[in-house]
C-alpha cells in the first residue's frame, strides 16, 4: 500500500470487541475486516493471542489473522500477553506484534497478572523467540506502554517511569515502542513532552505510535498534539467502541470516522475513502445492533465542497 502522511492503525476487531459482552460472529468479522481494507485502513489490529476462557469475544484471531493475510501490503496487527501468547500467535506469521506492558504495576497485574519484571522477562523470551524464526516470518515486535499518562488505579503515573521502561523494552529486544492512554487521561501538553522524554531515550525511530482513548473528550485533541510532533500511526476505533477491562471507568477509543475527517481536511493524506468507511460502519452497526456507535462525521456527514488532502 502507499504510504500516507499518517498511518491510521484500526483496532476496533480487538481492544474495541474485547471490551464488550456481545460475540461477532467470525463471518461478520470477516466482512468487516473485508470493509475496512476497501476502505484503504493500512493496519488492521484483528484480536489477542489471549485463552477464549478469558476473552471469548477474541477466540477466533488465528482464523481473522488467516482470512487478513489474502490482502497483499495490509499491515495485520495482533496483541499477545506473554510468551504462550506469542508463540500461538507466531504460528499465524502476523505482521506486528505488540505485547502491553501497563507503567501502572497495579494495572499490570490486574491486566496480565504479571509484575514489571515479570513482563520484561515474557518479552525478552519472545524477542529470543522471534530470532529462531526465518527472517521472513518474523512480525515486528513492538511493546505498547500502556498507562503511560495515567491510571484509574494508581493515579498519577511518573513520566521518568514511562521512559525507564521504554528504555528496558527495547533492551529486552523490542523493535519498537508504543504510547497508550489506556485510560484517557492525557492531555495534549503531557502527550508531547512524554513523545519527546520517550524520544530523547531510544530514538525517534523506535516510537512513532500512540493509542488514545477518548474517556474525557481529549481523543482527537492528543492525537493532534501527537502528530504536530512528528508520531505517525495514531490507533483508532470505528464507531469508537473499546476501552479496557482492567481499567475502570476507562472507556472509547478515538473515533476512526472522526480521526480522518480531520486528517484529511487539514491536508494530511490517510488513502483512506469516506464512502467504503461509512459501508464498513454499516457492517458493524448490522452485526452489533445493541451497541452504541459514536462519531460526529458520519452523523453530520462531510462538508458541502469537502475536498480529501492531496
Amino acid at each position: 500500500m502507499t504510504k500516507f502522511d499518517i498511518e491510521i492503525s484500526e483496532v476496533g476487531p480487538r481492544d474495541g470487541l474485547q471490551s464488550i459482552s456481545a460475540i461477532m460472529s467470525t463471518a461478520d468479522k470477516k466482512a468487516w475486516i473485508d470493509a475496512l481494507v476497501a476502505a484503504g485502513i493500512p493496519e488492521i489490529e484483528v484480536g489477542s493471542f489471549v485463552p477464549a476462557t478469558v476473552l471469548p469475544q477474541l477466540a477466533d484471531t488465528h482464523q481473522l489473522v488467516e482470512h487478513a493475510k489474502q490482502y497483499k501490503g495490509l499491515s495485520i496487527a495482533v496483541l499477545v500477553p506473554n510468551l504462550r501468547g506469542a508463540q500461538n500467535a507466531l504460528k499465524t506469521s502476523p505482521t506486528k506484534m505488540s505485547i502491553p506492558l501497563s507503567v501502572s504495576e497495579t494495572h499490570s497485574l490486574r491486566n496480565v497478572k504479571r509484575t514489571h519484571k515479570q513482563m520484561l522477562e515474557e518479552v525478552a523470551n519472545i524477542a529470543q523467540f522471534i530470532k529462531s524464526l526465518p527472517v521472513e516470518n518474523r512480525p515486528k515486535f513492538e511493546g505498547g506502554l500502556a498507562t503511560a499518562f495515567g491510571c484509574t488505579i494508581e493515579g498519577s503515573v511518573s513520566e521518568d517511569k514511562v521512559v525507564s521502561l521504554a528504555v528496558a523494552l527495547m533492551e529486552a529486544g523490542c523493535d519498537e515502542v508504543g504510547l497508550s492512554d489506556t485510560t484517557g487521561s492525557g492531555n495534549p501538553a503531557q502527550v508531547q513532552r512524554l513523545i519527546k522524554k520517550v524520544w530523547a531515550a531510544v530514538g525517534k525511530e523506535n516510537l512513532s505510535g500512540i493509542h488514545l482513548h477518548n474517556t474525557r473528550g481529549q481523543g482527537l485533541a492528543n492525537a493532534l498534539a501527537a502528530i504536530e510532533v512528528g508520531i505517525t500511526t495514531v490507533d483508532s476505533s470505528m464507531g469508537g467502541i473499546g476501552g479496557c477491562p482492567a481499567a475502570p471507568g476507562a472507556s472509547g477509543n478515538i473515533v476512526t470516522e472522526d480521526l480522518v475527517f480531520m486528517l484529511e481536511a487539514m491536508g494530511l493524506r490517510t488513502g483512506i475513502n469516506f464512502d467504503k468507511l461509512f459501508e464498513a460502519r454499516q457492517i458493524l452497526a448490522k452485526a452489533l445492533p445493541n451497541e452504541p456507535l459514536y462519531g460526529f462525521t458520519p452523523n453530520a456527514g462531510l462538508p458541502k465542497g469537502f475536498q480529501y488532502a492531496r
